[in-house]
């Protein structure tokens, strides 16, 4: 049941927009997360090993006093959202209007903005597509399919604190570590699932995303977005990566891909590489549940 429950919550997700934020069920999480951190913040992974611990709990807990695996699925994915914004930034740039297209990034990105020419946030928009297509696709429905409610809200309750506090700056650094560390190894399988799944929508470049993430992913700082970077790069022609500001702080990414600069018409093309692998994560999981059903029916 949590395999059809699944591909229920992620079709959900692809056919229906979230819910309004004044009752989105995330939206009172990050609130009490907040809570959470100004009682107990100190620059101590101690302090964030309990920020953690309690975070993940509650994700858990949320998830059990739910029950539906399909409504949790539904919350826990974000990719209509991801979707909506990526299109309305390259309509931005179509009208010839970074102003507003810088803005409109702010929901996507933790990176500085302000100084963007039109091929940065173009790079922004693809990149983000590409990660979120783990965390707000693929992590969810694997998570829902292993865990049930309970753990695809662990997962997005994971997720969530790792967009809250797990940075590298002078606060986060160590109250953040547990929590970053924590979302990479939730995010560790599904990020791989995904480069295999836009390995198997775009049969044509298979071998081109074996060779773009086994060649470029090992050198980005994140075990898991630079698989998923490298492989929307390698089906996409594009490269990746390069010079990001967060909170004033220069950071250089590795390269990802040896493709062309993006263009506007790139982000289209990610967010159509996002679809695909949608339909075919469920598609996949469906036919792996009929497996199931059908070597059940047989041991009887």
């Amino acid at each position: 049941m949590s395999m059809t429950s699944a591909v229920l919550g992620m079709l959900a997700d692809r056919l229906l927009p979230e819910p309004p934020e004044r009752i989105h069920p995330l939206v009172a999480y990050g609130r009490i997360m907040m809570f959470i951190e100004r009682l107990i913040f100190d620059d101590s992974r101690l302090r964030g090993l309990i920020y953690t611990v309690l975070g993940a709990a509650l994700g858990g807990l949320a998830g059990r006093i739910a029950r539906s695996n399909v409504t949790m699925t539904y919350l826990s994915c974000g990719g209509h959202a991801l979707r909506k914004a990526a299109m309305t930034i390259q309509e931005d740039l179509e009208r010839g209007d970074p102003a507003t297209a810088r803005r409109h990034l702010l929901s996507l990105v933790g990176r500085d903005v302000d100084g963007l020419d039109e091929e940065g946030i173009i790079r922004a928009v693809v990149e983000s597509v590409a990660e979120n297509t783990v965390d707000a696709v693929v992590a969810p429905g694997f998570w829902s399919m292993i865990g049930g409610a309970v753990g695809t809200a662990f997962y997005r309750a994971v997720n969530t604190m790792d967009a809250m506090v797990g940075y590298k700056n002078d606060r986060y650094k160590r109250f953040g570590w547990a929590s970053a560390k924590l979302d990479d190894v939730c995010n560790f399988v599904p990020a791989r699932l995904t480069a295999l799944l836009v390995a198997l929508v775009r049969p044509s470049s298979a071998w081109a995303v074996w060779e773009g993430v086994r060649e470029f992913a090992p050198a980005h700082p994140s075990p898991n977005a630079g698989v998923v970077e490298a492989a929307f790069a390698s089906v996409l022609g594009v490269r990746l990566g390069g010079l990001n500001y967060y909170q004033g702080v220069e950071e250089h990414r590795p390269l990802m891909g040896r493709g062309r600069t993006v263009e506007i018409q790139d982000i289209e093309a990610a967010v159509k590489v996002l679809d695909e692998v949608t339909l075919a994560y469920s598609a996949l999981i469906l036919f792996v549940h009929g497996l199931f059903s059908v070597r059940r029916r047989i041991a009887r």
